[in-house]
């Protein structure tokens, strides 16, 4: 094996790891703040994939795919916290894992009922065809693309809840919801916007990840095993953690694909169980701790 091959096949594994990275995200986003283990966060991430076929059929705009796409689905995750989510608060976490489970099936079965069983390509967008140079060899563009994304979301996610007075609330609504009410702050607000961006970000991955999977119905089932895996490996609730645990993953799938493909999946499950023997918490996470 070259150091080329090795530089490519890492960020390939980087293209993967972005994905991860905004999904394992919105799941911590909500775990964080709720306390709610998000089982639909698959169906969203589907969801969002499906919204962006319909909204580029619309508009014959990736961009505007991009944007469409993470909306309409973070809408229909703030009706979910609303009418579904929000009845099941303080009655253990046993109820919203059922609801969730539940709700993932439904939503897979009307998307089979509205786009049929068979799935639908997905073309790559013609300019963002092709492959550049990086010194070490050619990698496609859309991946690169894809990275840049990752980062520029990350970064302003980060922005926003580090430097905003809604960061400062979410923040604070993470480690005591009580004194923020006492402060006069509808944390239920809070909560219903923070369940609507993290499908939103399951959202945007879907779409992102349409070009290198397809698009089908079942499409959210195995990134949910993935993001769950991320978010362990992170520690539950860490922001921090999800954005380097789903670069981790990527990466050593990536590269472990590159000697034994058949061992691809299993090495992310020989990550997570190494991190919980070190660090049963994950590689950042901490009680009562979002950041």
């Amino acid at each position: 094996m070259t150091l080329d091959l090795f530089l490519l096949q890492t960020f390939t594994g980087l293209a993967l790891g972005s994905i991860l990275v905004l999904m394992a995200i919105g799941m911590s986003l909500i775990f964080g703040m709720l306390t709610v283990p998000n089982f639909a966060h698959g169906a969203f991430y589907m969801v969002g994939a499906f919204a962006g076929v319909v909204a580029l059929r619309l508009t014959d705009s990736f961009i505007a795919a991009i944007i469409a796409a993470p909306l309409a689905v973070g809408a229909l995750g703030m009706l979910v916290e609303r009418t579904l989510v929000r009845p099941l608060y303080g009655r253990g976490v046993d109820y919203p894992i059922v609801l969730t489970f539940g709700l993932s099936y439904v939503m897979v079965e009307v998307i089979r009922i509205l786009f049929g069983k068979e799935g639908i390509p997905f073309e790559t967008p013609e300019f963002l065809q092709g492959a550049v140079s990086l010194g070490f060899g050619y990698f496609p563009l859309y991946r690169v693309f894809l990275i840049g994304v990752c980062v520029v979301v990350v970064g302003a996610l980060y922005l926003c809840l580090e430097r905003t007075k809604f960061g400062l609330v979410v923040r604070a609504g993470a480690a005591d919801p009580e004194i923020v009410r006492v402060l006069g702050v509808d944390i239920r607000k809070v909560w219903m916007l923070i369940f609507g961006l993290g499908a939103g970000l399951a959202a945007l991955a879907g779409l992102l990840a349409a070009p290198m999977r397809g698009v089908t119905a079942e499409m959210g089932i195995p990134v949910l095993v993935e993001a769950f895996v991320v978010t362990v490996v992170g520690g539950m609730g860490s922001l921090v953690g999800a954005s380097v645990a789903g670069l981790l993953v990527g990466v050593v799938m990536s590269l472990t694909s590159l000697f034994s493909p058949k061992f691809a999946e299993l090495s992310m499950f020989a990550l997570m169980a190494l991190t919980l023997i070190v660090r049963p918490r994950g590689l950042f996470g901490r009680p009562g701790h979002l950041g």
